[in-house]
């Protein structure tokens, strides 16, 4: 494997015999007494978080926006590190930037490594039992709890009975699945417009509410936070306790997944996570398991950095609004850092013209519902994989609280980008994800695509404060088109992104006063 590549353990060790020793207080949280409680609730834990490489300054601004923390920025790149209390995991959970979160164990910033491979890996071993795991676990056990109780919740959702009103001719509940495809048939063939209802501010599948309801939400959290971690502290069964206790006692089953860059090891990530996860199981007296387990035990390596850490997170956060995939489906959380780079404020109008399945444009109505969002498409089945995510997100506000009826403040329509049905002059903010020309259109297309869609979103944004977030990764054409616009669009900043294993770039550009060539009139 490449030195970058990362390696999965569970070899199967022999488990550790009774009486061996053990670090006291190393085994992770024992026995906890009732008034444990309230100290779980303010301990503090450190949350290291993976983002979209080139977005972690966007990632460590959100951080202390939405959580008041300062952010230290990783060398290792696409990493942010915070510190939080306990109770703030709901918060830690709803970032929108954020792929996938882990509590730190501990981090070593300039970890020596031995140059013989055999010494360097005891050193890993040993590392095991030095490792402060206590109150990291008892973070993790808390994030666990929480999300049980998340799932407790959508089960009893999906059984109440709002959900329950369309049966069969036979009297019989029809299928969830079933339901939910007829009616994205029914968004997809019916014109696709979606019109906010009542007030735009709205519930997400994130939990983003009016402010109201964010209050709401974040009380009913808190109290979760509180019962959970009072049941954590009256539970025996603990993440560090092992099959003691008569054998009643749980015995978790866990995995190392070790990510190492750098040349300078005389180590694979493979060989590390076997032997770190060796001793992992003998300290613990854990069990290993590859796909079913419970606990999965962090070991990144980047040159002589070493962070150990324990996720908190079973799939990425950035799965959380589409539902029909394309073939260029941009993530969520990268579209979301796309829509903060032009920094919308209220009433702007923002266009996605080539929405693909919607990321963008449902990113930024779920996130800044006080703007109003316009997105379309050349391509038909694209605009109906866009109307029928927008259909699977509403009804999912709709489970959360039938009481209202949820919306957002976005429109979908089919169009040719060269020739957008627009106003000049109408739009604030231009935000799309361009075709590469790799799975989508080709290189030699975009020659004479890039120049065409540059002076028809010069055409529709305001001169003088608009603006466009563009992202691709065809730069050469990109920069030979910005060069024949250059009296229209001024380029501010550059992001370098890494997109599938693609090295991309967001381009910000800002619009000059000049005035836009006006190609037909639709007024």
């Amino acid at each position: 494997r490449s030195a970058g590549g990362g390696w999965l353990w569970a070899a199967a060790r022999p488990p550790r015999q009774p009486g061996m020793a053990e670090a006291a207080g190393d085994a992770g949280p024992g026995p906890a007494a009732a008034q444990e409680g309230a100290e779980l609730a303010e301990l503090a834990a450190v949350i290291g978080a993976t983002v979209p490489t080139g977005f972690e300054q966007t990632a460590a601004e959100e951080v202390q926006e939405k959580l008041g923390s300062a952010s230290r920025i990783s060398r290792d790149r696409g990493k942010i590190y915070f510190e939080v209390p306990a109770r703030s995991l709901p918060q830690v959970h709803r970032l929108r930037s954020v792929d996938n979160l882990f509590v730190v164990v501990q981090e070593f910033k300039d970890y020596q490594f031995k140059e013989n491979k055999e010494d360097a890996l005891k050193d890993l071993e040993d590392l095991v039992k030095k490792l402060p795991w206590t109150d990291p676990l008892k973070v993790w056990e808390l994030n666990n709890s929480l999300k049980k109780k998340k799932t407790k919740r959508k089960k009893h959702n999906l059984q109440s009975p709002a959900s329950k009103e369309k049966l069969s001719d036979g009297g019989e509940e029809v299928g969830a699945d079933q339901n939910h495809t007829n009616d994205q048939e029914d968004c997809a063939q019916n014109p696709v417009a979606v019109e906010p209802t009542g007030d735009q501010d709205t519930e997400t599948a994130q939990g983003v509410t009016s402010r109201n309801g964010v209050e709401e939400e974040e009380d009913n959290e808190q109290s979760d936070v509180k019962a959970e971690v009072q049941e954590s502290s009256e539970s025996g069964t603990k993440a560090g306790d092992g099959p003691t206790g008569e054998g009643e006692a749980k015995v978790l089953r866990f995995r190392v997944t070790c990510n190492r860059a750098g040349e300078k090891h005389s180590f694979t990530s493979n060989e590390a996570a076997r032997d770190f996860g060796g001793a992992v199981q003998e300290h613990f007296q854990w069990k290993a398991d590859m796909t079913n387990f419970d606990v999965e035990v962090l070991l990144n390596i980047h040159n002589n950095e070493v962070v150990v850490g324990i996720a908190l997170t079973e799939e990425s956060l950035h799965r959380r609004n589409i539902t029909h995939f394309g073939p260029t489906t941009l993530r969520s959380t990268l579209a979301y850092g796309m829509l903060r780079l032009c920094d919308p404020q209220p009433t702007d109008i923002i266009v996605d013209p080539m929405c693909g399945t919607g990321a963008i444009p449902i990113e930024g109505a779920a996130e800044w519902p006080n703007c109003y969002h316009i997105a379309g498409d050349n391509n038909p089945q694209a605009v109906k994989r866009a109307a029928n995510n927008i259909c699977s997100l509403l009804r999912k506000n709709e489970s959360k609280d039938s009481s209202t009826a949820p919306g957002f403040p976005l429109d979908i329509i089919q169009w040719d980008i060269c020739n957008l049905p627009l106003r000049t002059g109408s739009v604030d903010i231009v935000v799309t994800d361009m075709p590469f020309g790799k799975r989508i259109g080709s290189k030699k297309k975009n020659w004479d695509l890039y120049p065409a869609c540059l002076m028809e979103m010069g055409r529709i944004c305001t001169p003088g404060t608009g603006r466009a977030v563009l992202l691709t990764q065809d730069k050469k054409c990109f920069a030979k088109a910005l060069s024949r616009v250059g009296h229209i669009w001024r380029r501010a900043q550059t992001v370098w992104v890494n997109v599938g294993g693609l090295h991309a770039a967001v381009y910000l550009l800002r619009r000059t006063w000049e005035t836009a060539e006006e190609r037909r009139s639709f007024w």
